[in-house]
């Protein structure tokens, strides 16, 4: 009998090409932070992260992500080959692109953008297919995540007029989106849903004559405002910015924000506003301002590639030791865009397209638009 038995083993084998199947349950999927949907240009949408974590002794090649309905099992969105790697980073590793296998010990994080369906699943499961050499294609499916209610934190303006142009972009890999932080024993996404506001005209010029100099900007010294009443949880000013963006470089780790304000806006929600004009700081901690209050200046300092303000909301004072959450603006007025950020400061933007509401309430600002704030 165990002769037969090993026998049926080897022809099963023989029967199915000689080739073990891939070792599903050595990898690891997990979605640290559930999503909360926020609203862009009339869609639901959810930003999160899926980390996959090998824990066999060999390399894995990620070939497919699906991200499924966990209740009908209906595939709502799904990456392959390049679209895949494009949203993928190798933690730690030498070259963080997730061109390659996974291998053993190394976690891979996909940062992911999905539009909901009018019918919004419940819930949300994570399909990952797989290869290994001399082993047969496996998947594997986990990262069961429960969507978490929308946010109803819909915030004033932090800029008057315009046009500004609202940058961001999901697949830069230094971009906002895919920047952790490791603070305090704890990796920390700050810039989940922050956004770039810098000051543009009709022909797309980001500045009056010569660009490389800082105070030329056309957003440079606009006062920037309180988006809720609330208490300044955090300030600073002081840190000195260049007079020329070319001669901008790298600062230390706690001075990458530049001069800052961070505003408690509440249940335990901070708006942050970095990157300010040296000594233009209004507000100190403590202090008590109301909506459309101004509180320092756009400008230059910290880690800027050009003076812009950055914005964002996050679970923390601090600028780097947040989460970052979603929130929306209860008003502005899209007027246009750039296509995938190119061009900005060197040709004009696209018109609005035809068939999309100009006045927007209640939402997040699509990525590269271009938008006015009420004045």
């Amino acid at each position: 009998m165990r002769r037969l038995f090993a026998s049926a083993l080897v022809l099963a084998a023989f029967a199915c090409g000689g080739a073990s199947a891939a070792p599903a349950d050595t990898l690891d999927l997990a979605v640290p932070q559930a999503p909360a949907p926020v609203a862009v240009e009339g869609r639901e949408r959810l930003l999160y992260e899926l980390h996959l974590t090998n824990f066999g002794a060999a390399p894995l090649r990620l070939d497919g992500l699906s991200v499924l309905d966990a209740d009908s099992g209906a595939a709502l969105e799904a990456w392959r080959g390049e679209a895949l790697a494009a949203r993928g980073r190798v933690i730690g590793a030498q070259n963080a692109a997730l061109d390659g296998a996974l291998r053993p010990g190394e976690r891979a994080v996909l940062y992911l953008e999905l539009d909901l369906p009018a019918a919004a699943p419940r819930a949300l499961r994570h399909k990952v297919e797989f290869s290994v050499p001399g082993a047969e294609p496996g998947q594997v499916e986990g990262a069961q995540v429960v969507p978490r209610p929308a946010p109803a934190l819909q915030l004033a303006p932090p800029l008057r007029g315009g046009p500004w142009a609202a940058i961001y972009a999901p697949q830069w890999p230094r971009g906002h989106r895919r920047v952790f932080y490791t603070l305090d024993g704890r990796a920390r996404l700050p810039g989940r849903y922050a956004i770039d506001f810098v000051r543009v005209d009709a022909q797309g010029r980001t500045a009056r004559g010569d660009a490389d100099i800082a105070a030329n900007a056309l957003g440079y010294g606009e006062p920037v405002l309180a988006v809720a009443d609330g208490t300044i949880a955090a300030a600073r000013d002081g840190v000195a910015e260049n007079e020329r963006v070319s001669q901008q470089t790298r600062n230390e780790f706690d001075r990458a924000a530049g001069n800052y304000v961070s505003l408690a806006l509440g249940d335990g929600r901070y708006a942050v506003y970095e990157h300010l004009r040296p000594g233009s700081v209004k507000v100190t901690q403590g202090q008590r301002v109301r909506r459309g209050q101004p509180l320092g200046e756009l400008g230059f300092t910290g880690d800027s590639t050009g003076p812009h303000l950055h914005f964002h909301v996050a679970d923390a004072a601090a600028p780097l030791l947040g989460e970052g959450v979603g929130y929306g603006f209860d008003g502005f007025r899209l007027i246009g865009r750039y296509p995938a950020a190119r061009g900005l400061g060197e040709r004009p933007w696209q018109p609005r397209a035809y068939g999309l509401a100009a006045e927007r309430r209640n939402e997040l600002p699509e990525a590269s638009s271009v938008i006015e704030f009420p004045r």
